[in-house]
């Protein structure tokens, strides 16, 4: 099994590469998925939430409501660590399941956007990291996700710089084109892995 770390700034298209590493045969644990599947109605994760910021963070539908919790926790950071000490544990718990489910020669994608951020790199094998530059993923969160060019730059300011992501790097996708670029680089970098994971490319599990 190879362990790979993949991460990017805002607007670098992670999740597209996401997808296609997906299309490709690798198994995927989203960790922003996991992290809204763990706190879901019903769940040991709500219930400690709850206990923790009190019923006011819940939705009318009883859902966890997103905006008021961030609203909380953003401006706060002691309660943003009080939440990270809930909500963490329950993903790395989830993560580690869906990796054990892999088999012995699967290439396991953890997507992770706060990996350099959060020092995670020695936890995989090897790290990628999906590249563009500050003007390109601007523009593309400004024109394909409806966001004001202030919310953009807050967004992008929030992470690690794109100098502290390349750091860690073993592997780099450049994505500061257009889009049907992307799938070719893609493709060979699948290839490395599934070699690195002693496995025939292009087979899916």
């Amino acid at each position: 099994m190879l362990r790979v770390g993949l991460t990017g700034g805002i607007g670098a298209g992670k999740s597209e590469v996401s997808r296609l590493l997906a299309s490709y045969g690798a198994v995927i644990v989203d960790s922003d998925k996991i992290a809204r599947e763990v706190v879901e109605p019903g769940t040991p994760g709500l219930a400690s939430v709850i206990d923790e910021f009190g019923p006011e963070i819940l939705a009318a539908d009883g859902s966890l409501d997103r905006a008021r919790l961030g609203s909380i926790v953003f401006a706060d950071p002691g309660r943003l660590a009080a939440l990270n000490a809930l909500v963490h544990p329950l993903v790395r718990a989830r993560s580690a399941e869906l990796e054990a489910a892999a088999g012995p020669d699967a290439v396991v994608v953890h997507d992770v956007p706060l990996l350099a951020e959060n020092g995670l790199a020695p936890l995989y094998d090897l790290v990628v990291v999906i590249d563009a530059s500050e003007e390109t993923r601007l523009d593309r969160l400004v024109r394909v996700r409806g966001m004001s060019p202030d919310e953009a730059r807050a967004r992008m300011a929030a992470q690690a710089s794109r100098e502290d992501r390349l750091a860690v790097a073993d592997l780099v996708i450049d994505n500061d084109g257009p889009l049907e670029a992307l799938a070719p680089r893609v493709t060979e970098v699948w290839a490395d892995l599934s070699a690195r994971a002693g496995r025939p490319a292009g087979t899916a599990e």
